[in-house]
């Protein structure tokens, strides 16, 4: 369970099985508060990662050639 701990500045600190970690602000609902338990869904944006793949190798192939 993600939990808002607090605010500070432009961060949130999450709680998360007995321990905290920074989270920019901007990333949550704005309406999110202190004592707010987050649900947070992750997902592999597959088209994003092919771009960068072929970017990446296109790089590569500049450089070692």
């Amino acid at each position: 369970m993600l939990v808002i701990d607090r605010f500070e500045g432009d961060m949130a600190v999450i709680e998360y099985n007995g321990k905290t970690f920074d989270l920019p602000r901007s990333l949550l609902p704005e309406e999110a508060k202190e004592g707010d338990v987050l649900k947070i869904s992750i997902e592999i944006d597959k088209e994003e990662t092919e771009k960068r793949r072929k970017k990446i190798e296109k790089l590569m192939d500049e450089l070692f050639d």
